[in-house]
């Protein structure tokens, strides 16, 4: 046998070895990469809550179980905020049902028109009474979104009526009617829906809930006057951040690809303000409309939009100004009704900084709740077994089942149990 003979026979073992060992290491590679990104290893829980321990506190986490048992997200990608968000972001729900609801336009002061839809309920109230759930979506978002349909038609089926806001200027199809859009936390259009409301069904109570920057705008709402909290039961708060001023340098770092999330938001504004040019600019002077549209066209985060248009909507003189008077951060601590706040510990938009904000209310005041999921995203809240996702959200059911427990302890309550009075009024009382 020749040399090159015998070096062939040596050799040719050893070479599919070698690329089996390099598929294997291929393959393990992709797999720690999957594992890492979904988040496969991370542990289900239930909420971790914050709470006093009183007894509508008590009488309410007993009643509304998802507060307390475990949440559990599909398994193959439910674990990861991003892919939870995304989903969200893209397909708002799975199989989304298509409520029947009428548009209201209410004229504004200043001339322009708030809008929003009003749906009856498809049954009794298990109470009896008559409640009205008035919404507040998140940033740009109105009653069409995907996921405000889905929780609506939820809501009507447990007897609510619910009445959602068409934030100012979200709606492709409704012309503004003033030089002004929705902002970070004005409550003039959600005020103007509340007390629609009031007048047109007087014995109704009021349940208030908010997505993300809805969360903002319904609890500063809330604070802001003892007379806007008249006849509500609670308020639900999801996925909000309650300070824009503290939020505002995190949106420009990277972890979690928050600056990326930055700049998707910041082009949805863009695309929305430039959809109401004539309306919003029109007054202007040729050269100021032209300055105004070309740092628009330039701007790559939400901060850079908000301090070039949107805090000259209600005058205010720098961009710290403006996000100071617009978070409910400063107005919260007045909320006296029964508050569910809730967000999730991977939610790639809100810091986990921001979130000493409600625990540090929840441990002080007897009235709030402070629910942090371990898994969820920003207004995901998905559930399923292994990849398709169930029509009703965690969040859905969570926000429903609050309300439902806080209406029976209005309706059972002894005399001086309520989540609306202190218990130095109660003792008076007994005195």
């Amino acid at each position: 046998m020749s040399t090159h003979e015998s070096d062939v026979h040596t050799i040719s073992p050893e070479l599919p070895a070698m690329f089996d060992g390099m598929k294997l290491a291929a393959v393990a590679t992709v797999l720690y990469i999957i594992v890492r990104c979904l988040n496969l290893k991370s542990p289900t829980a239930p909420p971790d809550l914050t709470y006093q321990d009183t007894p509508l506190n008590r009488f309410l986490l007993k009643s509304c179980p998802q507060l307390t048992k475990e949440y559990i997200p599909p398994l193959l990608w439910g674990k990861s905020g991003h892919l939870q968000t995304a989903l969200y972001g893209k397909l708002g729900r799975v199989s989304s049902p298509h409520p029947s609801g009428i548009r209201k336009y209410l004229p504004m002061q200043d001339g322009a028109t708030a809008t929003f839809d009003l749906f009856e309920p498809l049954g009794d109230h298990r109470t009896g009474g008559d409640i009205t759930m008035v919404i507040c979506p998140g940033i740009g978002n109105h009653s069409e979104k995907h996921y405000i349909r889905t929780f609506v038609d939820h809501a009507q089926k447990d007897g609510y009526r619910c009445a959602v806001l068409n934030h100012l200027g979200a709606l492709p199809n409704i012309e503004l009617t003033s030089p002004r859009m929705f902002t970070y936390g004005c409550t003039w259009e959600f005020a103007a829906m509340v007390g629609y409301i009031k007048r047109a069904y007087p014995q109704t109570q009021l349940i208030v809930v908010g997505f993300s920057l809805g969360g903002n705008i319904v609890c500063k709402f809330l604070g802001e006057n003892k007379t806007n909290q008249e006849r509500v039961l609670c308020c639900v708060s999801v996925c909000q951040g309650y300070s824009a001023l503290r939020a505002q340098e995190t949106f420009l770092q990277w972890d979690q690809f928050r600056r990326f999330y930055n700049f998707l938001m910041a082009d949805n504004m863009k695309k929305i303000i430039l959809s109401h040019r004539n309306s919003l600019f029109g007054g202007s002077s040729v050269k100021m409309i032209d300055a105004d549209l070309s740092r628009l066209y330039t701007a790559t985060s939400l901060m850079q939009i908000d301090d070039n248009i949107m805090r000259k909507f209600h005058g205010h003189g720098s961009l710290k100004e403006y996000y100071e008077k617009e978070s409910c951060v400063h107005y919260i601590h007045n909320v006296n009704v029964p508050l569910l706040l809730v967000n999730s510990a991977d939610d790639p938009l809100v810091h986990d900084s921001l979130l000493t904000i409600p625990r540090t209310l929840a441990a002080k005041k007897q009235n709030v709740i402070f629910s942090l999921t371990l898994h969820g995203g920003h207004l995901g809240f998905f559930e399923g077994a292994v990849l398709f996702p169930q029509p009703l959200t965690w969040m859905d059911k969570v926000i429903v089942g609050y309300a439902n427990a806080i209406c029976q302890w209005e309706k059972q309550k002894p005399p001086c149990q309520s989540g609306h009075r202190s218990e130095s009024s109660c003792a008076k009382e007994k005195a």
